[in-house]
C-alpha cells in the first residue's frame, strides 16, 4: 500500500486517533477536522514593469473556540489551500501543547518572493491585509511571519491595517521589528524552542550535549539558528544542508564560517564541490538528527536506514506517520513539530500580549518564560506518551486537541 504523503489527511488520521483515546465522539471530530473559515483571495498588484498581476492568497481558521486564531503567512510559489488548511490545525494543537488562549490560523499567498522586488513585495503585502482585513484582527485573527516572510512584510502589514482601521494596532500582526512593538527574542524563538526540546530529550536519553553529534536539515531561519545554538552549547554539528545539498564532517563543521557566508535565503553548499545529498545526509552517523527543512524527508523507504538515537522534528511534517511508527518500534525517541517547534507561537503571544498591555519585557525575560514554557509542555507529553504506552507524535496531538476540544464543548457547539 502506498504510503500517505498528504499533510492534510495524515493530520486529520492523528487528530481522529487523538479524540478517540480522549473519548471524544465523532461529531467533534467532524468539527476539528477541517477549519471553520477558509478564504481565498485574489490580490491585484502593479508590477515594477508597469503590468498588473493578479496573485491567490488564503487566510484559514482552524477553530475559535479557545480564543481569537493565530498563525503565520507564508510566500512561496507552492502554497496551496490544503497545506494552509493543514497548517491551521497544526496550529491549533500547537497553542494547546503551550496551553496558549489561541485557536490556530494560517495564511499564504502563492508567490516567489525571490523574483520579485522589495516594492513589489510590499504591494503584494499590502494588497494580502486589504483582501482580509474584515476577518483579520487583534481579537480575532493575529498573523506573524511564515517562510520567506519577515519582520519588514510583518511591519507592511501592520501599517496597512492600521490605515484601514485607523488607529495604531500592533497587536494586529506579531514578528514585528522592535520599533513597532515587535517582542524581544522572537526572530530567534523557533529554534530556541527546539534547542530546548532536544536538551530535554537529551534528559531523557542520557546522552551529554557537549560533544554530542548532531545533523541539521535546513540552513534557514530556524536551522541556522539552531546549529549555532549546538555548536555554542558544545555539540559537534557534523552535517547542515541547505536545498541543493549537504555538507558532512565528522570531526564537526566551522558553524560560524557557515553563517557568515550563507546568502539571505540560506544557500551555502553552492560553494563546495565534496557535497552529499539530503537524504544521504539524513543517514549519516549522529547523536541527534534535526530535520528542520521541509515536509516528508522521513519515510518508510529510509526510517529503517536512520542512525540518530533522538529525531526532533524542527520542519512541518518532515516524518510521515509510517516512518514515526518505525521509529518508535526501534526505539529511537522522536520529539514531534507540534512541539519542538511551538517556540514562535509562544514568543508572538508573549508579544501580542507585550502590545495589549503596552509594556515591553527583556530578552532575558521572554527566554525565561519561553524556557518555562516549554519544558513544561515537553515532560507533559512526555508523561502521556509514557503512561498511555503512545509514540510522542500522538501524545502530543492529544495532548494539542484537548483544549480545543473542551472550548468547542463548554460553548455548546458539540
Amino acid at each position: 500500500m502506498a504510503e500517505n504523503l498528504n499533510l492534510f489527511t495524515s493530520t486529520q488520521n492523528v487528530i481522529k486517533e487523538a479524540l478517540t483515546k480522549l473519548g471524544y465522539t465523532e461529531e467533534m471530530y467532524e468539527l476539528l477536522k477541517e477549519p471553520l473559515r477558509m478564504m481565498t483571495v485574489r490580490i491585484p498588484v502593479k508590477m515594477d514593469d508597469g503590468s498588473v498581476k493578479i496573485f491567490t492568497g488564503y487566510r484559514a481558521q482552524h477553530n475559535d473556540a479557545p480564543g481569537p486564531t493565530k498563525g503565520g503567512v507564508r510566500f512561496h510559489p507552492e502554497v496551496n489551500e490544503e497545506e494552509v488548511k493543514a497548517l491551521s490545525m497544526w496550529m491549533t494543537l500547537k497553542a494547546g501543547i503551550v496551553d496558549l488562549p489561541y485557536g490556530g490560523g494560517k495564511g499564504g499567498v502563492i508567490c516567489d518572493p525571490r523574483q520579485l522586488s522589495m516594492r513589489e513585495i510590499e504591494n503584494i503585502s499590502r494588497g494580502y491585509v486589504r483582501a482580509i482585513s474584515q476577518i483579520v484582527g487583534p481579537t480575532k485573527d493575529i498573523p506573524a511571519p511564515d517562510v520567506y516572510t519577515n519582520s519588514q512584510i510583518m511591519a507592511w502589514m501592520m501599517d496597512e491595517y492600521s490605515r484601514i482601521r485607523e488607529f495604531d494596532s500592533p497587536g494586529f500582526i506579531t514578528g514585528k521589528p522592535l520599533a513597532l512593538g515587535g517582542s524581544h527574542g522572537r526572530e530567534k524563538a523557533t529554534a530556541q524552542g527546539v534547542t530546548i526540546c532536544i536538551h530535554e530529550a537529551a534528559k531523557k536519553r542520557g546522552i551529554e550535549i557537549k560533544g554530542a553529534r548532531v545533523i541539521v536539515q535546513g540552513f534557514g531561519n530556524a536551522g541556522s539558528f539552531l546549529s549555532k545554538f549546538m555548536h555554542d552549547a558544545g555539540a559537534k554539528v557534523v552535517g547542515i544542508s541547505d536545498a541543493y545539498g549537504g555538507l558532512y564532517d565528522a570531526d564537526g563543521l566551522d558553524i560560524d564560517y557557515l553563517l557568515d557566508r550563507r546568502d539571505s535565503f540560506g544557500t551555502i553548499t553552492t560553494l563546495f564541490d565534496n557535497t552529499v545529498t539530503n537524504q544521504e545526509l539524513l543517514e549519516m552517523d549522529c547523536d541527534i538528527l534535526v530535520p528542520a527543512a521541509i515536509s516528508n524527508q522521513i519515510t518508510a523507504e529510509n526510517a529503517h536506514n536512520i542512525k540518530a538515537a533522538i529525531v526532533v522534528e524542527a520542519a512541518n511534517g518532515p516524518t510521515t506517520l509510517e516512518a514515526t511508527r518505525i521509529l518508535s518500534e526501534r526505539g529511537i525517541l522522536l520529539v514531534p513539530d507540534v512541539l519542538a517547534s511551538s517556540g514562535g507561537v509562544t514568543v508572538s503571544y508573549f508579544e501580542w500580549v507585550q502590545n495589549n498591555q503596552g509594556y515591553y519585557w527583556t530578552e532575558e525575560e521572554v527566554n525565561d518564560k519561553l524556557h518555562r514554557n516549554l519544558t513544561k509542555a515537553f515532560d507533559n507529553i512526555y508523561e502521556v506518551a509514557q503512561t498511555r504506552g503512545v509514540n510522542m507524535r500522538l501524545a502530543a496531538y492529544m495532548v494539542g486537541v484537548r483544549r480545543a476540544a473542551e472550548a468547542s464543548k463548554f460553548r455548546g457547539w458539540v
